[in-house]
């Protein structure tokens, strides 16, 4: 661009743009900026530039281009309608039912589809990342366990369980010959020892019903061998230990003939099948649950055991976010070899890596034509920002839809919708609407809130019962108030002197494996020996009920950034810890959302809070 006019000014930037570059794109980035022009290919990134041009109240020119289609958008600050007032997202528009993935597929994009939502989401994302979770703060995880569907909270047990199984059978810490270890049972299980289940329930189907189960579009898998390794299986061996080895942040071993040297010495050998007398599900329904359903007394008695685990002696996982542009992580080469042997398992064609890649990637190739149409149109309206026509109102800018392939008449243009109103449920003389170019200052410079007095504050200022502050935007279940621990204040267990215990309700839903503890306290006779077992179970957690009061009032009466960073501040060392210092330390405010309610009991709306606290 320089060489066509080397008077431009032009400062190029090699990072992406996201919550996790903040340090790079601060504050002072943003607030330099006249105008935010986007060429992105995504729509997350789309809503993150988005949602920083509306704290920042910067113009943004939006465009996309989707094959021979193309838009474009002008965002105007508190005039127009922005980004992420819309419904778009990147999910799949030709959605397949998960009977079709999980057990019948016969399309190669079938098997790509289940490698990367069962096979590479549950294994090194969502596996690890609810482990994480237990692992930091196990009071926590079971507090938002009992927020999730039941097949959720049966899937997180199960895969926290199986890698604490995994480090205890390793004697401590994996290292990558388990790491290639556990590659090998996880090849015999999703492509041997399932397929044989599944073929023996439908035979014995057949067997009970008299009728052919493997008919029309469903096709009779066949397992893998490994009494004589093919290639694939040494492809599948060698990507999945390696991100097996990323997720246990173990050295990985890219090396060929280092690889094949580790495996040839742990000796793996095939196990012998045999039913697991569980049941398949063989229904042709889309079950998303699947197998997955709830657990009932294995998932409470789950429950029970892993609350015992001392999770301070467990090894920490990082766990995966897809990227399908780095050919080192082995994401694509994963995803290849599990797409390769799913296909052959069900006699489907096997899928090249760019395909795999495409497909996984939701890529549709770009052409120029589109893209240098959307360009001159969004040139157009660059150039009536320079004029300073946005002080004459949105009218005099136009937004486009167009389909190349449509020609000429399909290439639509029109006025940027205005702001969108968004109920906060209030009644005049409070603000009954805002949009979400607004947000609420609050100014503590000369001396800091502490939570108890913010909480006051926005209870008084609008009339509403806070139930929760946290992070503005964060979708986890954190927060540097939640009016639910304030109730934890009220709750007491109580040793009477003829050994019976007096428990508040609300203890059991916060330890619910106290309850039978208690009830056997009430049964057994003040001379049985097995009152000290639970008596024992039951003052532990007293002392844990004492302290999550004592860390409640800790944080309550303290300052609201103090409170902030006990939440957000990642709790291992590293470069995550060192990121959030970074920014924290160069900020002189915190984002904030609330979550209230009035006194009917109403959900209550409030804009972001933008909470500053230093000088």
């Amino acid at each position: 661009v320089k060489r066509w006019n080397p008077s431009i000014n032009i400062e190029s930037l090699e990072a992406k743009v996201g919550e996790e570059s903040e340090n790079l794109f601060d504050d002072k980035f943003w607030e330099s900026l006249s105008v935010c022009w986007n060429a992105l290919d995504n729509v997350q990134a789309r809503q993150y530039t988005d949602a920083r041009c509306l704290f920042y109240s910067k113009p943004l020119l939006e465009s996309g281009t989707l094959g021979t289609k193309c838009n474009h958008e002008v965002i105007l600050p508190f005039r127009t309608s922005s980004y992420n007032d819309g419904e778009e997202s990147d999910d799949n528009e030709n959605q397949i039912a998960m009977c079709t993935l999980r057990s019948f597929p016969y399309l190669p994009k079938h098997c790509i589809e289940f490698a990367k939502q069962a096979y590479f989401a549950d294994y090194f994302e969502f596996g690890p990342d609810v482990y994480e979770n237990f692992r930091a703060d196990k009071l926590s995880f079971f507090e938002q366990l009992d927020t999730m569907e039941p097949g959720d909270q049966t899937r997180s047990l199960r895969m926290i369980k199986e890698f604490i199984d995994l480090q205890e059978e390793a004697g401590g810490a994996i290292d990558f010959n388990g790491c290639v270890q556990i590659a090998f049972n996880r090849m015999m299980k999703d492509f041997r020892s399932s397929i044989l289940d599944l073929c023996h329930s439908a035979d014995e189907m057949e067997k009970s019903s008299g009728k052919k189960f493997w008919t029309g579009t469903k096709r009779r898998p066949r397992p893998v061998d490994f009494t004589n390794p093919t290639p694939l299986l040494m492809e599948y061996l060698y990507s999945t230990a390696n991100m097996y080895a990323s997720v246990w942040q173990v050295e990985c071993v890219p090396d060929r003939d280092q690889f094949q040297s580790i495996v040839d010495n742990l000796n793996l050998e095939q196990p012998q099948w045999e039913s697991s007398g569980e049941k398949v599900d063989l229904s042709e329904g889309d079950n998303e649950e699947g197998e997955s359903g709830g657990g009932g007394e294995d998932d409470e008695k789950l429950k029970g055991e892993l609350y015992e685990i001392d999770t301070s002696k467990l090894q920490p996982l990082q766990p995966m976010e897809f990227e399908k542009d780095d050919d080192l992580n082995f994401h694509i080469d994963f995803l290849t070899t599990a797409t390769n042997m799913r296909s052959w398992n069900y006699d489907i064609k096997a899928s090249a890596r760019h395909t795999v890649k495409v497909t996984a990637g939701r890529i549709i190739p770009a052409l120029a034509t589109t893209t240098a149409m959307v360009c001159g149109l969004v040139d157009i309206e660059f150039c009536k920002l320079v004029l300073g026509l946005q002080s004459q109102g949105s009218d005099m800018f136009l937004n486009s839809n167009i389909n190349l392939a449509a020609g000429s008449g399909n290439l639509t243009t029109f006025a940027p919708d205005p702001p969108v109103p968004i109920s906060t449920g209030l009644e005049s003389p409070l603000p009954e609407t805002f949009t979400s170019w607004d947000k609420i200052e609050i100014s503590c410079k000369t001396k800091e809130m502490s939570v108890e007095q913010l909480v006051h504050y926005i209870s008084r200022s609008f009339g509403v019962s806070v139930d929760r502050i946290f992070l503005h935007g964060d979708t986890e279940d954190r927060a540097i108030f939640n009016a639910m621990d304030k109730n934890k204040l009220d709750w007491a267990i109580d040793f009477a002197k003829d050994g019976s215990v007096t428990v508040s309700d609300g203890v059991f839903t916060q330890w619910p494996q106290v309850r039978m503890a208690v009830q056997m306290l009430g049964r057994l006779p003040p001379t049985s020996g097995q009152r000290v077992i639970f008596k024992s179970q039951v003052e532990k957690v007293k002392v844990a009920l004492d302290q999550t009061k004592e860390s409640f009032m800790k944080k309550f009466t303290g300052p609201v950034s103090n409170a902030y960073h006990q939440c957000y501040r990642p709790s291992e060392e590293g470069e995550k810890r060192d990121y959030f210092d970074s920014v924290f330390e160069a900020r002189d405010y915190v984002t904030l959302g609330v979550d209230c309610h009035s006194e009917t009991k109403e959900d209550i709306m409030l804009p972001c809070i933008k909470y500053s606290y230093k000088d």
